[in-house]
Order: C-alpha cells, then sequence, then structure tokens
C-alpha cells in the first residue's frame, strides 16, 4: 500500500520537503554553478597567461639570438615579473648570451639563480655549466666542487669528462685518467677515449 494514498497528501508532502529542503537545494546548485564556473575562468585566465609569457620569452629570445642592444635588459626585466619555467629557461639563455661576450661574472650570477631552481635537470645544467667557466678563470677546485654537487647519473659522462680535463690542467695526470675511465664507464664517447689514450703515451 502507498505511504501517500491520496494527491493532495502527495502535493503535501512535496511542499513540506520543498520547505524543508528547498534553500539547501537552490543554495548547493547555486555554489556548484559557481564554483564551476569559477574553475573555468581561472583555466582560461592561466591558459592566457601561459600563452601570453609563451609570446614574451619567444620575442626575448629572437632578441638575444639577433643582439638587439637592448636584449639584455629585456631578458632581465622578463627574468623579474615571471616566476616560471620560462623565466628560468631565459637565465639559461642570458648566461651564453653573456658567456659569448665574455661577461663571466654576469653569466656566473644568471647560472646560480637557476642553479636555485627546483627542476634536478635545469640545476644540473646550470652546475656543470658553472663548471666550466670557473675551469676556466682558472678556479679549479671551485669547477671542481660544483662537479661533485652533480649526483644525477645521466650527467655523469660529462661531469666525470670534464673533471678529467680541469685535473688534467692541474697536473694531476693520475686523476685525470680516473676520472676519464669513468666518463667512458657511464657513455662511450671517441673524444674522451682519445683524451685517455693521449694520457697513456
Amino acid at each position: 500500500m502507498d505511504v501517500y494514498t491520496t494527491e493532495e497528501q502527495q502535493v503535501e508532502a512535496i511542499k513540506t520537503w520543498w520547505r524543508e529542503n528547498g534553500k539547501a537545494v537552490v543554495l548547493g546548485a547555486v555554489i556548484g554553478l559557481g564554483g564551476l564556473y569559477g574553475w573555468r575562468y581561472y583555466q582560461a585566465e592561466q591558459e592566457t597567461s601561459r600563452e601570453q609569457a609563451s609570446d614574451a620569452y619567444t620575442q626575448v629570445v629572437t632578441a638575444l639570438a639577433a643582439g638587439d642592444a637592448q636584449a639584455e635588459e629585456k631578458a632581465l626585466a622578463f627574468i623579474k615579473s615571471n616566476d616560471s619555467a620560462y623565466a628560468t629557461l631565459l637565465e639559461l639563455q642570458l648566461a651564453k648570451s653573456f658567456v659569448d661576450a665574455g661577461e663571466l661574472p654576469k653569466a656566473l650570477e644568471q647560472l646560480r639563480a637557476v642553479q636555485a631552481s627546483k627542476d634536478s635537470t635545469l640545476k644540473s645544467i646550470a652546475t656543470v655549466r658553472i663548471a666550466r667557466i670557473e675551469a676556466e678563470q682558472g678556479n679549479n677546485d671551485a669547477a671542481l666542487k660544483e662537479l661533485n654537487a652533480v649526483a644525477d647519473e645521466s650527467w655523469k659522462a660529462q661531469v666525470e669528462e670534464l673533471r678529467g680535463d680541469i685535473l688534467l690542467s692541474k697536473n694531476d695526470v693520475a686523476e685525470a685518467r680516473s676520472a676519464y675511465a669513468a666518463s667512458l664507464a657511464a657513455a662511450t664517447n671517441p673524444v674522451v677515449q682519445m683524451k685517455l689514450d693521449n694520457l697513456f703515451q
């Protein structure tokens, strides 16, 4: 037997339920739709922001490559105003530009900023480049210390080759030989093999 035997009772039950729960239903619908709209708006804003950052990054990189007189200022302004992967990549580009111009202290400054990155790959790239610059400036011990900080195994061959070059410049032939051998154990490289063979002659 039905709980509500007459149509009037059914209508009255619906009205009672609506009085008790109507506000909650309406409020839930408003919150749900508002949340959905807000999320879509947020996603659209994020996408627009990423596109603008990408375009600005491309323009600055193009200016750096073209040797634009104001490229350095544009790059530094972009880095300062953006907290994104683009800013970190631009710091690497700017460091390369400084190295090409022979401005090694400025390059080191940019690379040290990249070293503070959370991305382990970018951190390793920056550390190896810092070691190269330190070695170029004759700061061999500082360069070796930087190389010791690279823990990523995928960099082992490159790190050990550079370590061998630095040790050889310090006339530490035995340690250079060990470093070249470690580099070859990590990855076959004919250039490193030649360096190692030359130490035995």
